[in-house]
């Protein structure tokens, strides 16, 4: 196989799998690969560091093997400098972009290493005036110096902490129900504080369950506490929430007591129809005619909040984005001094926000579903 490069990559290899996934990968995209060394650490605590030798026939496919590879921290031993291609067209990419992965990330230009700004999964990267960001496809315009190909860019991975020869599988693993819970919202609490006292905001990711369970009422509270900096849900939350605020019900269910109540069916309607005859949520606020509920602490807090709806809306209430481009711009703008992220009963918002996430900033989800938590 004619093309080649080596690459090295430093952690837990061996107890964490990456090692294996590595190989892997190679072998799924089609490559070869040689493992010219193997420097094994000791203790559980040392980390081990590998050296390994990535060919293929295709020169651009041994590229996107690199690039693929960076998702576990591989870096090329000697990955050189950056090729720059221009964007062929308002959000077009040139064919050999590089893709980029959700961990800081550095680029060598002109033989010094310039930090990306914003990290984000499955964008491209853009040069501007020697600096780099990341930018979506569709944000990319015509002309644009593009970063293409795998020379010349490496990523740096989190701290990983090795498992302890103790561990005991469910309850040392990162997705389980069997764990106790009174000790994880305490570790939750915990870090609230920690990032709160840091400078940092606090992003919340919601669902109708909040509502739907009753548990709205310790959501105002922590927004008045100031742990909610910024929220990001769908038309479902904020129209249940206000739903419950002006008529007592959630789904046409009483709250207080659990049970349907007469044309409850017809309740979050009728709250959407409110909210946009006052124009917006804060409208809403300001006139008098919502009173309470979450997105009333948000207002009356004067914090952030991005609501993104979906084809399977009713309304849907004024403040919600129905364009999900401009969805995700808005989020992203509210992106910056996030410190911790805490997803709560929603899958496709909590996967959006993961997405849309930087892997340095820790993230906690909670969901009835395992499946949704492991996403």
């Amino acid at each position: 196989m004619p093309y080649s490069e080596i690459v090295t990559v430093t952690g837990h290899l061996m107890d964490t799998g990456a090692l294996a996934r590595i190989l892997d990968d190679v072998l799924e995209y089609g490559g070869d690969y040689r493992i010219d060394s193997l420097d094994l650490g000791r203790q559980h605590k040392d980390t081990s560091t590998a050296h390994i030798a990535i060919s293929s026939d295709d020169e651009e496919l041994l590229a996107r093997i690199l690039m693929r590879l960076q998702v576990h921290g591989a870096n090329q031993v000697d990955p050189g400098l950056a090729l720059l291609r221009p964007a062929p067209g308002d959000g077009v990419f040139p064919d050999d972009f590089y893709s980029t992965t959700n961990l800081n990330t550095q680029v060598r230009l002109d033989d010094r290493w310039v930090d990306v700004e914003r990290p984000e999964m499955d964008c491209g990267l853009v040069v501007t005036a020697g600096r780099v960001r990341t930018v979506p496809v569709s944000d990319v315009g015509a002309g644009d110096d593009i970063v293409c190909g795998a020379s010349g860019v490496r990523v740096i991975m989190p701290p990983a902490q090795a498992k302890s020869a103790d561990d005991f599988g469910f309850m040392s693993s990162a997705v389980s129900s069997e764990k106790p819970q009174a000790l994880l919202v305490r570790q939750i609490a915990e870090q609230m504080r920690e990032v709160k006292a840091a400078g940092k905001r606090i992003l919340w990711v919601g669902g109708p369950a909040i509502v739907h369970t009753g548990a709205a009422p310790a959501m105002v509270k922590l927004v008045e506490a100031g742990f909610v900096d910024v929220l990001f849900a769908g038309n479902a939350l904020a129209t249940h929430d206000i739903e419950s605020a002006i008529f007592g019900t959630s789904l046409g269910v009483d709250l207080s007591k659990g049970s349907g109540v007469p044309h409850g069916h017809e309740h979050h309607i009728r709250a959407i129809n409110t909210i946009r005859r006052a124009g917006s949520i804060a409208a809403a606020v300001e006139q008098g005619i919502l009173t309470g509920g979450v997105m009333h602490a948000m207002v009356k807090a004067d914090k952030a909040f991005v609501l993104v709806g979906s084809v399977r809306d009713d309304g849907p209430l004024p403040d919600v984005y129905t364009d999900v481009i401009e969805g995700q711009r808005a989020m992203r703008a509210e992106l910056p001094n996030v410190g911790f992220a805490i997803m709560v009963a929603t899958m496709l918002h909590s996967i959006a926000t993961g997405n849309l996430l930087p892997a340095s900033i820790p993230l906690v989800s909670v969901d009835i579903n395992p499946a949704t938590v492991t996403k």
